[in-house]
Formats: structure tokens, sequence, C-alpha cells
């Protein structure tokens, strides 16, 4: 349980950051909170040469609003999510799920960059902002894009970001105080979630995330098709599993993490039917 040996570098500017991945490529990691990356490095399955520290890049630390949107810095921390004014009256779901993240520990340590760029399909905001349509601004040496939540999460523990690049902020469109529910079934209440599901509705549509049904966070497509095409909630939530490839583990079977999905998924519609 003891990380290999690295070279450690604390940024005290964004442009210094990338510039320290662009030096190093592939050998470096972002630290942000450290809860995702350091036990990958105490397992060895992650072995970085070098380590950024980007915890005192207060800049990319706020919660503001951005008109149609609000505007999230990557390294905001899941206690400042799940406090936050603008976020409950704006996005009340953010704000919710934050609640939901492991324990006080890692709330007070653990940001949403690093939990969106850790691109786990266990974690729980990744879904959420899957189901939003938020928006991943990433900066690179080459400058500035945006890359929608659909086209972020590539494959298991992969997404868009290239390895001199650094997500520094996440839009989240405005869905106001109601109309979401997010239900997680795990074995205690600081534990990844076997199956997660939730349910946002927003601007006339509904749409559905799910949580470690897969290698990346998934949308239930076949459930909002379903919705929309007038279907009764029990029916629709019957196509939770539908488009999943949900792995078999300690905790889960396949087969019970579908029914897990379809169960879930129903009672997040309920709950905001």
């Amino acid at each position: 349980m003891i990380p290999a040996a690295f070279d450690y570098v604390r940024a005290d500017s964004v442009d210094a950051l990338l510039a320290t991945l662009t030096e190093h490529g592939d050998e470096a990691k972002i630290l942000a909170g450290g809860m995702s990356l350091l036990p990958l490095m105490k397992l060895r399955l992650a072995v970085p040469s070098v380590l950024v520290d980007a915890g005192r890049l207060d800049e990319l630390r706020y919660v503001r609003d951005g008109g149609d949107h609000v505007a999230i810095g990557a390294l905001t921390r899941h206690r400042d999510l799940e406090t936050n004014a603008l976020l409950a009256a704006e996005c009340a779901v953010v704000r919710t799920v934050a609640a939901e993240v492991g324990d006080n520990q890692v709330r007070h340590r653990g940001t949403i960059g690093g939990s969106v760029a850790h691109g786990d399909a266990a974690s729980d905001l990744p879904a959420v902002l899957l189901a939003l349509d938020a928006d991943f601004v990433i900066r690179g040496a080459e400058g500035e894009r945006v890359v929608a939540a659909t086209d972020f999460f590539k494959g298991f523990l992969e997404t868009a970001l290239a390895p001199d690049e650094l997500l520094t902020e996440i839009r989240v469109p405005k869905s106001g105080p109601e109309g979401f529910s997010y239900q997680k079934f795990n074995r205690r209440a600081q534990d990844w979630a076997i199956v997660g599901s939730v349910a946002v509705r927003a601007g006339g549509t509904t749409r559905v995330g799910l949580v470690n049904m897969g290698a990346i966070p998934l949308r239930a497509r076949g459930v909002e098709a379903a919705l929309a095409g007038g279907a009764a909630v029990a029916d629709a939530a019957q196509a939770a599993a539908e488009g999943t490839d949900p792995s078999a583990d300690i905790n889960a079977s396949t087969e019970y993490r579908a029914h897990l999905a379809r169960v879930l998924t129903r009672r997040a519609l309920e709950a905001i039917a």
C-alpha cells in the first residue's frame, strides 16, 4: 500500500500546471482532492512519475450564475456544492447528489472536477451531469474547448481529456429547485453505488442517468424514448437496462444490476411524476 516514487510539483497557476503537463505528458498526473488518484497510486494501479498538485488554484473553485447555466469550477469541493445557495435555487439535483458522495471526509477533500476527470461509472456526479446535458470546459496548450457530457466519457476510466489538458469548469443547465430524484442502492451509506438512477425533469422532458451500469456513465435512452412516447412510468422503467453492459462482481450479478436499474428508475420517475 505504498506508492511508487514520484516527483512532486505544486502548481501556482493554471498556465504553470499546463506547462508541467506538456513537459511530462503521460507520466504526469494531476492531484486535486486525491480521493480517487491516491488509492490507485497506493495499489500501484497508477504509477505517475510526476504528481502535479492543483489544490491551491483557488481560481478554479467557484459556483457562479452563467445566465442559462450554473458554472462550477473544477476544484469546487463536494461539501461546497452541497451547501451552495445558488445550486439550491437553480440546479438542486447537483447539490443533493453531492451530499451523497462518500462520507464527510471525502466530501471535504474531493472535487467535482476530480470525480468527472476520473471517469468512474460508479461515481454519483458524472451520471447526474450526463442527465443534465452539462458541458465541460477543457484547457490545454492549444487553447480552450468545450465538450458535451455525452461526448466526454470514452471508456473505463477514460475520458476526452488529453494528457496535456485540464478540466477547468462544468457548465450545468439550470433545472430549478425541484423535478428530480436520485435513487442509489448500496450496502453502506458511504459506499459506491451498486446501481444508481437519477431522473431529471427540465424543459418539458425527462432524462435519466445510470450509475454503475457499464464501463461509463450512461443515459437510459430507452426510458427517455418511452416517456416521450407517452408510456406510463412503470412501463418506461422496464427499459432502464436496455443498451447497458453491467459487470458482475462480489456485490451483484449482471442480472441483479439490471433488475436494480429497473426498480430504481421506476422509483425515481414516480418521485418526480
